[in-house]
This record gives C-alpha cells, structure tokens and sequence, in this order.
C-alpha cells in the first residue's frame, strides 16, 4: 500500500517577527515493513535546509529565518510504502515477563523504563490504575497490553481543546477527556510501571471513508510501542483500541511528546501569534522511478560482436607464450 502524506503548518504574527529558528520532524520513517519514497520541504519565506539524525534515528530539519516575516509557512509533503506486516498471535508466551532482563534489552531499552517529561507518576494515576484494576498483571504482557489499550480506550472521550500539547496527563485524568497525545502518555506510564519498555510515536493514520476512528483525519496522530522480547516493537494505538497496522504511519519515535515535536522554534517578536495545521493521507499508486522517465530518443546501432575481456587477455596471453 502506497500514501501520499501532505503536511502544511503556518504561523501568523501579530506584528513582523525575526531571526525565527525552526526544527521539523515530519520525514517519515524508514524501517521495517514501511519506506520512505519520497519526501520534501519547502518554506515560505524560503529558506536553506540542514538536517541531521537524532539518537532516535529520527530525520531532523532545521533553519533560520533572519529578515522580518508576518507569516511562517512549512509544506512537507511524502510517498510512503507499506508493506504486508507481521501477524501477531493472540497472546505471548507465559515466560515472556522473564524475558525481560539484561540479555534481551540493551540501553536503549532501559532508557525507555525510566518515566519522562509526560509520563510521570501522580496520584491521579496512581488512582486510576488502582480503580481499573491496572497492577502490573500475572498473564502475559502481550494480553496485558491489549487489555490496557481497550482499557483506556473505554475510559476516556476524544476531544480536542480540553489539553494542550505541553499539559501533563494528570489534566486528561481528571477532565477523563483528551486527544491522542495523552492517551498515549498514559499507557506509555503505566507500561513503563510494569517494567515494558515503551516509546511514543508520532505520525500519520490513513482514515478509511466511514471509519469509525475517532482522532481527526485533517491532524497528526500519536500512538506507543510497546517491546516485548520474543516480538520486537509492537504497536498500540488507545486512542481507537487497535494494534497499528498498514494504516499507521511513523514519522518519529521517542521518550515523550517532547522528544518528537513536528515543529520547535522560537523567533524575535511578539508573543501573540496564530498557528493553524493542515494534513492529508491519501493511497496513492506507486511511485514512477526515475529510469521510467527515460526514453530512448536515438537506439544504438547494433555493435560488431568484439572479445570480452577475459577472452581478450587470454589471447594476448597466448599470443606472448608463442
């Protein structure tokens, strides 16, 4: 299956700003069953691009804007491919809690045990783990998980403008209410407290006409992976109750939200400012290659068949021994 991901974000100023400062995270991924076909990035005002590689291994654009502009415009549109993705079985093996030790994780692993900027611990999720019955389980971690993902699914209602993208999940605790990012948070916390190491991930979900998926079709999205021993990364998406499939399109991967933004900078201006967001997923064919551009505009006579190599080395060869 073939995406076309369109990407627009613009800041409007109240007065002329400067010297704005951008970072974007908005490359999709490359790297299991899906791939990067295409992708690019263009600013209004232009500017130069420079990008690196976080140690996420997540694409990172960023430039400067020096001369005075009342409007910031970032268009980043991508050809992504996704392939046909492992089956996972209905549950893990009971020993897989075991598993969970120095000879299958690595630092990476361990860094993503430990609770970050939005997944602190809190009386308010204290409590709720208490009244969902969320105490790290005795089954496998692989049912436990589904388990949590339905569970939270069930215990809050999608709704945009009740938190915003630096609120703590002790806000959507209370409110029960919230977007994908804090569902996300919340089960990332609580897996974390079981000891699974899990990372957050921000991207793009392809809404299929008439779907039932409550997040927005016109908005990025946000979900968690989960690892599990014997399974590798496995995907879990709260905010529809569904483990992530062909649907799901990574762009980037990381503790928290703080770590994996679409867009950071900062500027000289006023503070009063207008931000406005607008994406679209669309299937889309295949992309053509490049040599299917080409078209031959004058054939090649057909040659006088001449020696190959070896066979003009051998006959030099030969010829010397003589």
């Amino acid at each position: 299956m073939f995406y076309s991901i369109r990407h627009i974000t613009r800041f409007r100023y109240a007065a002329p700003v400067h010297e704005s400062v951008m970072e974007i995270r908005m490359q999709p991924r490359s790297e299991g069953p899906q791939a990067l076909r295409s992708f690019q990035i263009n600013t209004n005002p232009r500017a130069q691009l420079y990008a690196y590689t976080d140690h996420f291994g997540n694409a990172v654009y960023h430039f400067n804007v020096l001369r005075a502009h009342e409007e910031l415009r970032i268009e980043s549109q991508a050809v992504v491919e996704i392939t046909r993705q492992q089956v996972l079985p209905e549950a893990a093996d009971i020993l897989e809690w075991e598993r969970y030790n120095g000879y299958n994780l690595n630092h990476d692993h361990f860094d993503l045990l430990e609770q970050s900027k939005f997944t602190q611990p809190s009386a308010a999720l204290t409590a709720f783990i208490r009244e969902k019955g969320l105490e790290k389980p005795d089954g496998d971690p692989l049912t436990a998980l589904k388990h949590l993902n339905a569970t939270i699914n069930e215990a809050f209602d999608y709704e945009s403008g009740v938190t915003e993208v630096h609120s703590p999940i002790d806000h959507a605790l209370s409110e029960k209410r919230g977007v994908c990012q804090d569902f996300s948070h919340i089960m990332i916390a609580i897996a974390r407290g079981w000891g699974v190491p899990s990372r957050y991930v921000s991207g793009y979900l392809y809404h299929r006409p008439h779907s039932k998926d409550r997040s927005g079709a016109d908005a990025t999205h946000a979900w968690l992976e989960c690892y599990l021993p014997s399974l590798g990364w496995v995907g879990f998406d709260p905010t529809n109750n569904v483990v992530t499939g062909e649907r799901h399109i990574r762009a980037a991967v990381g503790r928290d939200y703080a770590d994996v933004p679409p867009t950071r900078g900062t500027y000289k201006g006023p503070n009063e400012h207008e931000l406005a967001i607008a994406v679209s997923v669309e299937p889309t064919q295949a992309p053509v290659r490049h040599e299917d551009f080409l078209r031959v505009a004058r054939p090649m006579s057909s040659p006088t068949p001449t020696p190959s190599m070896p066979e003009r080395l051998y006959h030099q060869q030969q010829q010397q021994q003589q």
